[in-house]
């Protein structure tokens, strides 16, 4: 009959299935309870790391939540009316949903658990760990038979072969249980437990079987005493998810710089749009006139030449700026892990609540913030003191080799018939020390050399990441006070264009105007304009890049940062 055919199959099968799935989920939760606990544990000593921190993505992010804009902006054209509908996106929306979608974020999240998936493992070395083996073999030999024929000569009974073949099948098998536990400071200590057993099938039924329990305990005296190396590959596991903590924490800060830049980017191509459209319309205006001009002949075909030239160079600066704007918004949702295709507008109250906010620090201030608050400065500290420990450690191996060891063994009676534990009485042990001299010692030799180079490496990038950070401070004080100086050359530019302009209207109504005055005063104003957004918004990004420089952008859980009022160095 076909066993599969048998209805205990159709049972069987996805049970076992179901008992696997149910394993691997098992080892699943178990890695995320123990990583997420290392990380929130080490997280204390990082001051702004994401508390609530996770690689699972089970909140995706809903668009429907936001408003909806009802509006077709004149100024995009044909685009207006594809935003009517389209859901408005905040910078703090945006900064949420970077955080919860974006691919490059979820992939540093990754990488920063699997830092503390390695701890978990180095962690697991120090911790007893349990084995357990066996096998079980079934025997076919062939043999000749015997008979037990009286003997001629005594009349005893005696053993005779025969010219028969026979097989003889026998089960044979062994297990073990083991345990092995290496204590900080103390030594490794390994057990176990074996049995062996024999048991013809055909013939003699009899069971033979024998046991032992076992234990020995190791500890190395002068080379790797205390096992240096294996407290040192923990000890740098456990540094190692500190410094990724910091580089994620930094990378945080970074992240949310580059969302706002290229949010407010977008705002400013938007912003451009409309200076050019209303530069476009009020240049289709002056040719208008100035045809109307010419027919009654107060103008001169050179000067309506210009005029038209200008309408069709504001037309096409229009057309190019509207490609900018959609293409810096696509940009935008591709940063931020939405499809290219999400309907969406920013909010335009974003550009205009920006403000200048100069923060009142001098450069050595700014400097000396950095050197204590920056994470990337903490961790090229501490690395070195990580290349000085490995210094020791490779000095350690110099050493010869001595470690003391003990063995205690507890076997079964050998004559015992049938089961066969192992009898206490039996007991036997020993101690001793196992020497090394260690008379080749080539590559612990150039294992500590290196070490030697590592450490001097590790010293002079300390000494270049703190004069990289003087740098990026200094340079970073500088770019916000050029982009204040900026604003307020543009502030004064848009006000200055305004007056030529409105004087050049003026002229022109009175047909005194010249045409390369009057194209000139509207390309002054659409580039001034243009300029002060744009110092308005490189100001904004200055002083969050600041900031950032100094150690001290603090964020929330959404990735929206903490205006810092004030910032001073104790």
């Amino acid at each position: 009959m076909n066993l599969l055919s048998r209805p205990a199959w159709w049972f069987a099968v996805p049970l076992a299935l179901l008992l696997a799935a149910c394993t691997s989920n098992h080892y699943r939760r178990s890695a995320d309870n123990e990583v997420y606990a290392a990380i929130q544990a080490k997280s204390k000593n990082v001051e702004d790391m994401d508390a609530r921190f996770t690689i699972e993505q089970t909140n995706k992010i809903s668009l429907e939540r936001l408003p909806q804009t009802t509006n077709a902006p004149e100024f995009l054209g044909p685009y207006g009316a594809r935003e009517v509908g389209a859901r408005v996106l905040r910078l703090e929306d945006a900064l949420g949903v970077g955080v919860a979608t974006s691919r490059s974020y979820q992939s540093r999240k990754e990488q920063l658990y699997l830092s503390g998936l390695s701890l978990t493992l180095a962690r697991h070395q120090f911790a007893p760990l349990f084995s357990g083996s066996g096998n079980v073999d079934f025997q076919v030999q062939p043999q000749l038979g015997t008979v037990i024929e009286p003997d001629p000569i005594t009349g005893l009974p005696t053993v005779v072969t025969t010219d028969n073949i026979v097989e003889q099948q026998s089960v044979t098998g062994s297990g073990s249980l083991g345990a092995s536990w290496l204590i900080r400071d103390v030594g490794r200590i390994t057990a176990a437990a074996t049995a062996d057993f024999l048991r013809f099938v055909s013939g003699n039924p009899a069971l033979a079987m024998s046991s032992q329990l076992g234990a020995t305990f190791t500890r190395p005296l002068l080379r790797d005493a205390n096992f240096k190396q294996e407290t040192e590959n923990l000890t740098q596991a456990e540094r190692q998810l500190l410094y990724d903590l910091r580089d994620f924490t930094r990378y945080r800060k970074d992240f949310s710089v580059q969302i706002a830049t290229s949010y407010y980017g977008v705002l400013g191509d938007r912003d451009a749009v409309r200076n050019s459209f209303l530069n476009f319309q009020s240049s289709r205006k002056n040719a208008e006139r100035g045809r109307a001009m010419g027919q009654e002949g107060r103008m001169t075909q050179s000067d309506l030449g210009r005029l038209e030239q200008q309408e069709l160079s504001a037309e096409s600066v229009w057309n190019n700026g509207l490609h900018n704007y959609q293409q810096s918004l696509d940009n935008l949702k591709f940063q931020l892990g939405l499809p290219v295709d999400a309907h969406i507008v920013l909010e335009d109250q974003e550009l205009q609540q920006l403000r200048i906010l100069d923060p009142d620090l001098s450069v050595e201030d700014s400097i000396n913030i950095a050197l204590v608050a920056r994470l990337d400065y903490a961790n090229a500290k501490d690395q070195l003191a990580d290349a000085e420990r490995k210094v020791k450690v490779a000095a350690n191996f110099l050493k010869p080799q001595a470690d003391l060891v003990a063995n205690v063994a507890v076997p079964s009676n050998p004559s015992a018939v049938g089961v066969a534990l192992p009898e206490p009485s039996r007991y036997s042990w020993s101690a001793g020390l196992n020497f090394d001299l260690g008379l080749d010692r080539l590559a612990e030799r150039n294992n500590f050399r290196a070490s030697l180079i590592a450490r001097d490496q590790a010293a002079r990038a300390l000494e270049q990441q703190e004069d990289q950070v003087r740098l990026q401070v200094r340079e970073s004080w500088r770019t916000l006070d050029q982009a204040k100086r900026n604003y307020q050359i543009s502030d004064v530019g848009v006000q200055i264009a305004e007056r030529r302009l409105e004087e050049q209207n003026l002229l022109s109504d009175l047909g005194r105007a010249k045409a390369q005055d009057l194209v000139d005063a509207q390309n002054a104003l659409i580039d001034s304009k243009n300029q002060l957004t744009q110092a308005l918004v490189t100001h904004t990004i200055a002083r969050l890049q600041f900031w950032d420089n100094l150690g001290i952008l603090y964020l929330k859980d959404n990735g929206q940062w903490e205006e810092i009022q004030n910032a001073k160095t104790e």
